[in-house]
């Protein structure tokens, strides 16, 4: 449609309309009648949302992109969805076309020919911004560097569409910033309908959608009543031309009434004071009468409306034939297959003199970089000013341009988060984060958006992500910039973290990391970059040839006991706990051997078990504090899984119980483990 259009062109547009709406109203109607099976899994509807989400959906082209809101159920059958398909989603069933039963109604993952692609997003209020606004950034970046589209067409646009609550939320917030920074091609779909949950606007807000765009200069505000189907139809043809023209975001503030409940666990009588006046503005009503006057007979409605009430029913009863997801497949999807699976390449190359691990990642950043043009590096001061507070990104940005590399605002939450966008507009994003200690506010998107999609959808949307992160304690850096974290990272399914302890293991680790076809966070330990600590000199290394990979879950023994000692003891570390162990076992000669984990989840439990099984004695040494940690959960395992082949306890060596490193270089010594603690555990488990 354009701004010609004729009256017939748009009475066979508001006709679609009322169809459309109609069969989103009579699914609301319909669950409600049939509450005590509709409302086993919570769901929400869109009643009283249906004329703007109809407007968006017909606009969406299948070169798009769609991050859909949780009441969205409107949107998707605009844009072709059916009833049973939806309401198999809403059942749980095994045929659920988004999840496979695995998640909740109107929270849609689609990949499919024909269709606006639809990423894997959570149920927490305005996190898909995000993802969203990576997705738009992705687009913008394959247009300034050539790269063709995935699909043909117009330009693509990205839709996200968030409540009015969202707003008040500092993710969204991130993502409208970048959005306006980097002027990206979004529509940010506000749908206001005044309500959160069961807290009203006038308590919770002092602003509103239309009051935060003015924040954010660059992007196009549009306040329209999404009430009103015309209306909505002319906004949202507006803003598509404008993005995919202009290329740059535009923000529509949409005022809805909320006519349904919350979800169907929140319902509306016991909460709502003011649902007699949000009836006056029901969309599909004034719809109704908006094509009475335009001539279309009272009769043609109300046949329209039985013909979708009758489609619906009968699409309820087909949805509840379908079987329910079998439990054997439960695992499936879980983690996209690994595409490296060996060693492969030579580990150490043709160099004269060792290199320095810090040197080592960078090489395996411009060889990544310079062979594959859908890879890009942002973060935190990554970019050619600097090139990274260790220097490991130096000359990236002078060697691959500002578009490749590049710096983005302290928003630890959106360099996380947009990878799942990156990923889903068919890039391979790679971003740093500046310390373990700043992973903290990206946590949300880590667990919600990146390590669930795969599973979440079924399958359809894998998350290429790799996230470098500067760990550990060294050089005085103090409470917020020693941090160990790796415990809490191994408690999020759904991703994979490493940890070299040298420039080889983490130049392959690095390589396999970005082919992995799952979020991999590769934890470097920044005492380790240039070997500065006495005894950590083994981490420079003879550098590896480009080919070389570390298949992600392949641990390595550092050294192997020797055969016919009487006692002996296996210690299982990682990281900088690798040299704090070969200082140890130096006076244990042929009794102590040492197993580099490499890779903190998944971890290589076949390797840990067929070497205690030769030593029947295991010491695990960790930098972090041992109580409720990694370490002793491996402790744990080993002591469940192989008790028939220990002689002794396992023993974990980690630093002391306190809350953060001290800044004092003394205190952070005494801290942290050392060779005489770890000397100390073999004793004690060798004289067992």
């Amino acid at each position: 449609m354009n701004a010609s259009t004729s009256l017939e062109t748009g009475v066979k547009a508001l006709l679609e309309a009322f169809r459309t709406m109609s069969t989103a109203r009579a699914m609301s109607d319909l669950f409600e009648e049939h509450a005590r099976l509709t409302s086993k899994y919570v769901h929400a509807c869109s009643r009283g949302h249906e004329a703007i989400q109809w407007a968006t959906g017909r606009m969406l082209e299948h070169q798009d992109y769609l991050s859909a809101y949780y009441r969205d159920d409107c949107l998707l059958l605009s844009l072709g969805m059916k009833p049973e398909e939806l309401m198999l989603q809403l059942l749980a069933k095994g045929d659920d076309p988004f999840s496979g039963g695995r998640t909740y109604y109107s929270h849609p993952s689609l990949n499919q020919e024909g269709l606006p692609r639809i990423p894997h997003q959570s149920s927490a209020t305005g996190m898909q911004a995000i993802p969203a606004a990576g997705i738009a950034m992705g687009l913008q970046y394959k247009e300034l560097l050539g790269i063709p589209q995935d699909r043909e067409g117009a330009p693509p646009v990205v839709v996200c569409s968030i409540g009015d609550a969202a707003i008040t939320e500092g993710e969204v917030s991130e993502a409208l910033h970048m959005s306006d920074l980097r002027e990206l091609p979004i529509i940010w779909l506000v749908q206001d309908n005044e309500w959160d949950i069961s807290a009203h606007a006038s308590e919770i807000r002092s602003h509103d959608a239309s009051t935060l765009a003015k924040a954010f200069p660059l992007i196009k505000a549009m306040e329209i009543d999404g009430a009103d189907a015309e209306a909505s139809m002319n906004a949202l043809l507006e803003a598509f031309n404008y993005v995919r023209t202009k290329r740059k975001p535009v923000l529509i503030h949409a005022h809805v009434p909320l006519l349904g409940h919350h979800t169907s666990g929140v319902r509306k009588e016991w909460y709502r004071d003011d649902l007699e006046e949000h009836e006056k503005r029901d969309p599909l009503v004034a719809l109704r009468k908006r094509l009475q006057k335009l001539g279309i007979a009272s009769e043609a409605l109300d046949t329209i409306h039985a013909e979708v009430t009758a489609e619906v029913e009968a699409a309820f009863e087909r949805a509840q034939s379908h079987d329910e997801p079998d439990p054997a497949t439960l695992a499936q999807h879980a983690m996209a297959p690994a595409s490296i699976t060996e060693e492969e390449g030579t580990r150490e190359g043709t160099d004269d003199e060792p290199t320095l691990m810090v040197d080592c990642a960078l090489h395996a950043m411009q060889e990544i970089l310079a062979t594959h043009p859908e890879a890009l590096l942002y973060g935190q001061d990554v970019g050619g000013r600097l090139g990274g507070v260790f220097r490991e990104a130096a000359t990236l940005a002078e060697k691959f341009g500002d578009q490749r590399v590049f710096n983005t605002p302290i928003q630890e939450a959106f360099i996380i988060g947009s990878t799942a966008g990156m990923s889903a507009a068919g890039l391979r994003p790679i971003v740093e984060v500046q310390f373990a200690d700043y992973l903290w506010p990206g946590l949300n998107q880590l667990f919600t958006e990146l390590s669930r999609s795969y599973f979440l959808s079924n399958g359809q949307w894998p998350v290429h992500s790799l996230i470098r992160v500067p760990i550990g304690a060294y050089g005085s850096g103090g409470p917020y910039h020693s941090s160990s974290i790796e415990s809490v990272l191994a408690n999020i399914r759904g991703i994979k973290v490493v940890y070299p302890s040298n420039g080889a293991d983490l130049k392959g680790l690095l390589k396999s990391a970005f082919y992995d076809p799952n979020p991999v966070v590769v934890l470097e330990h920044k005492g380790l970059y240039w070997s500065k600590i006495p005894g950590t000199e083994a981490a420079k290394v003879i550098e590896p040839d480009a080919a070389y990979r570390v298949p992600i879950g392949k641990g390595r023994m550092v050294t192997e006991i020797q055969t016919g000692k009487e006692s002996a003891c296996t210690i299982i570390t990682y990281g900088r706990g690798v040299y704090w162990s070969q200082a140890a076992a130096a006076e244990f000669e042929g009794q102590v051997e040492i197993l580099d984990l490499r890779t903190i989840s998944p971890v290589d439990f076949e390797l840990i078990a067929e070497r205690i099984t030769g030593t029947h004695r295991a010491v695990i040494v960790t930098e972090e504090p041992v109580n409720n940690g990694f370490a002793q959960a491996l402790a744990g395992r080993i002591g469940s899984e192989l008790f028939a082949e220990l002689d002794a306890p396992v023993l974990v060596v980690g630093s002391i119980e306190i809350p953060a490193i001290p800044l004092n270089e003394n205190l952070e010594r005494f801290v942290l483990v050392n060779e005489s603690k770890v000397r100390t555990a073999l004793l004690q488990t060798l004289d067992y």
